[in-house]
């Protein structure tokens, strides 16, 4: 079978202009971070530039990793003999490459359901994944040369539009150990107080700002993230007539502001599912621009909620089907 889909013209349509501005804004404060303790970015081991993924692990070792790298999965099966040729050359050029992508193995006969969201049709099949959003590379076997101008071209997209720099290797890293991990941040718990003080008076403006506060020195403080997320939400739906917002999403179901405003309001209510199930709808009827606003939005609620609720998995793998 002969290659397709080398190209990486697609890329600027599936990464949108916000998308792009939030990844590259992460990734210079990680870069921050880490220059404020002495040190690089979190270092891994060469071990660690090819991971094997599988359904439970895709949203936290391919979609959020793809906030700091870009992840190259390559689908895969035992019984694949171009797997089985293609395969080893991408694992040792993740090594030559030195974090400046992540190789995720998934095997096909064992997540099929991943298989279908991306839309895979034979294998040997080889995607990227770049700040969460999804492009084709090539399918079936191909050559080195190939393969190497495709990685150029994906680690030039990352870095000038999405200022995806790559992983810190340390080849004396032992597996699984990543530096940045064994930085001490905090304690934060007088600002933690505070937030809540002020959600509690009432004050959102305040809970926000001072969320912003603990992340801005810890930018993955989880209960930091989970407490803004609330806070904002609970200040976009301050003030909003709720029967003209229902209105309003009813009448213009392709209007992305009306439907965002209304999903707001489900979640407040408390109907999850039909939040998330509004903001899935809207993705599939949307495009470019507007499709990526409503999936942010949507990725903030499910923030809100937590990663661990089974409904978030639920909508996740929604979106993916939605999206891809």
């Amino acid at each position: 079978m002969q290659p397709r889909n080398m190209s990486m013209s697609g890329v600027v349509d599936l990464a949108a202009v916000k998308a792009a501005q939030e990844a590259k804004a992460k990734a210079e404060q990680a870069r921050a971070e880490a220059a404020r303790h002495g040190g690089g970015p979190g270092a891994v081991s060469p071990a660690d530039l090819v991971i094997d993924v599988d359904e439970a692990g895709f949203d936290r070792d391919v979609l959020q990793r793809s906030t700091e790298v870009p992840v190259v999965i390559d689908f895969w099966a035992e019984w694949c003999q171009p797997c089985k040729q293609l395969s080893p050359v991408l694992e040792r050029l993740a090594v030559e490459y030195a974090g400046r992508f992540l190789l995720a193995k998934i095997d096909v006969d064992a997540n099929q359901m991943l298989m279908q969201q991306f839309g895979v049709q034979g294998i040997p099949a080889v995607f990227a994944v770049v700040a969460g959003q999804a492009l084709p590379l090539f399918q079936g076997a191909a050559g080195e040369e190939q393969i190497r101008q495709t990685l150029d071209q994906l680690v030039q997209v990352a870095e000038e539009r999405f200022g995806l720099t790559g992983l810190a290797v340390d080849p004396d890293a032992e597996p699984g150990d990543r530096t940045a991990d064994e930085i001490p941040v905090g304690p934060y718990d007088a600002l933690l107080e505070a937030a809540v003080r002020a959600l509690d008076a009432g004050d959102l403006a305040g809970a926000v700002q001072a969320y912003r506060n603990v992340l801005n020195d810890d930018p993955g403080n989880p209960e930091a993230k989970l407490g803004l997320a609330q806070a904002e939400l609970l200040q976009r739906v301050e003030g909003l007539d709720p029967q003209r917002v229902r209105q309003e999403a009813a009448s213009a179901p392709s209007d992305v502001s009306a439907q965002i405003a209304a999903a707001d309001l489900d979640l407040v209510g408390g109907h999850v599912e039909d939040a998330f199930g509004r903001l899935i709808d809207t993705v599939r009827r949307t495009a470019g621009d507007d499709r990526d606003t409503v999936r942010l939005r949507l990725l903030e609620l499910f923030e809100v909620v937590g990663a661990e609720d089974p409904r978030v998995a639920t909508a996740r793998r929604a979106l993916a089907r939605a999206l891809f």
